[in-house]
C-alpha cells in the first residue's frame, strides 16, 4: 500500500501544480489549450509508439486484461441505460453521466503503470489505451447522438473520428513495428525517445490545469452516483473478468488501474461539440479526480500483484 501511495502521490502533486499554474495565470491563460493538444496529438502518440514498437511481450498474457476492461466497458453501458430513468437527469446530463462513467485519464494511467512496473507496465499500459480508447469513443458519440441536443454525426462520420484518433493511429504503428520485429529506426526512434520524455509530465499538468474545482460543489447526488460507478464498480467488473479470464497478474493489476481512473478532463470538450451537459461533466470529473487520490490506491492495493 505504501509503495503504491508513493508512486501515485507525485502524479496528483504534478496534477495540483497544473492547477495552481492555470489559477495564477503562468505562464499565460492562452497557455494550457495548446499544451494539452500538444501532448494528445504528439508527445503522448510518440511515448506509445516508443513503448509498444520496443516492448516484449513474450509472457504477457495481456489479451485476457485487454477482454476484460472492454468487457467491463461495456457491462457498464448497459447498467447505465438501465439506471437512466432513477437518474433524474435531462437527456445531455444523461450523456455527461455516460461520458464519467467509462472515458478514462491515459494520462494518470501511463504514468502510474510506468512508476509501478517500469517499461514492462508501461508496454501493457499501452495495450489497454489501444483497448478502450476506440471502444469508448465510438459508444460516447453513439450516447451523444442519441440523448444531445447537437447536430449529430452520421456512421461514418463516427468511425473516421475513431480512424483519425492520434492515440489509436500509435497504437497501430507500435503494433507493426513490434510485429515485424523492427524496432525503432535509427535517428527516427531517437526523435520519439525525446518527445516521448515531455509526455507525462507535460500531460499531468494540463489535467491539472482542466480540472475546474469551483464545479465539484454541485449536483452531489448525482456525483455521488457517478462516482461510485466509475471509482468502485468498473474496478470491480473489470478485476472479476480478469480473473475469470485468467489475466497475469500484473496484467490484471494495470487493467484495474485503467479502470478505477477518474474521468478524462477532455470528455467536456465532446460534450460541448455534440451537445452534452459539458457543466456537469465538469464537475463530475473534478469530483472524480479528487476522490482517486484515496479510491486509486486502495484498488491497486486490492487487485495486487
Amino acid at each position: 500500500m505504501l509503495q503504491i501511495v508513493l508512486v501515485i502521490l507525485p502524479v496528483f502533486l504534478l496534477i495540483f501544480i497544473g492547477q495552481v499554474c492555470r489559477r495564477r495565470s503562468f505562464p499565460g491563460d492562452g497557455f494550457w489549450a495548446p499544451a494539452e493538444k500538444l501532448t494528445y496529438y504528439l508527445l503522448l502518440p510518440a511515448l506509445i509508439v516508443m513503448t509498444l514498437a520496443e516492448a516484449d511481450f513474450h509472457g504477457l498474457a495481456v489479451l485476457p486484461m485487454a477482454l476484460a476492461l472492454a468487457g467491463a466497458i461495456l457491462l457498464m453501458t448497459g447498467l447505465v441505460v438501465a439506471l437512466r430513468p432513477l437518474l433524474g437527469v435531462d437527456g445531455p446530463g444523461f450523456t455527461s453521466v455516460y461520458q464519467s462513467v467509462v472515458r478514462l485519464n491515459a494520462y494518470i494511467g501511463l504514468s502510474v503503470a510506468f512508476g509501478l512496473y517500469g517499461d514492462r507496465g508501461l508496454a501493457i499500459a499501452s495495450v489497454a489505451v489501444a483497448t478502450f480508447v476506440p471502444l469508448v469513443n465510438v459508444t460516447s458519440t453513439f450516447m451523444l447522438a442519441r440523448y444531445g441536443t447537437s447536430a449529430q454525426p452520421s456512421l461514418g462520420g463516427v468511425l473516421r473520428q475513431v480512424a483519425a484518433n492520434p492515440l489509436i493511429l500509435a497504437c497501430l504503428l507500435g503494433g507493426l513495428l513490434n510485429l515485424a520485429g523492427l524496432g525503432l529506426p535509427p535517428v527516427l526512434g531517437d526523435m520519439l525517445k525525446i518527445l516521448s520524455r515531455a509526455a507525462l509530465p507535460l500531460g499531468l499538468l494540463a489535467v491539472g490545469a482542466g480540472l475546474d474545482l469551483a464545479a465539484a460543489r454541485g449536483a452531489k447526488s448525482i456525483a455521488a452516483i457517478s462516482s461510485g460507478l466509475k471509482l468502485i464498480a468498473l474496478p470491480a467488473m473489470t478485476y472479476a473478468l480478469a480473473r475469470w479470464l485468467g489475466a497475469d497478474p500484473v496484467a490484471l493489476s494495470i487493467g484495474v488501474l485503467f479502470a478505477a481512473l477518474p474521468v478524462a478532463t477532455s470528455s467536456f470538450i465532446l460534450a460541448r461539440q455534440l451537445g452534452g451537459d459539458a457543466a456537469l461533466i465538469a464537475n463530475l470529473c473534478a469530483v472524480q479526480t479528487l476522490l482517486a487520490m484515496v479510491s486509486l490506491p486502495l484498488a491497486l492495493t486490492l487487485a495486487g500483484p
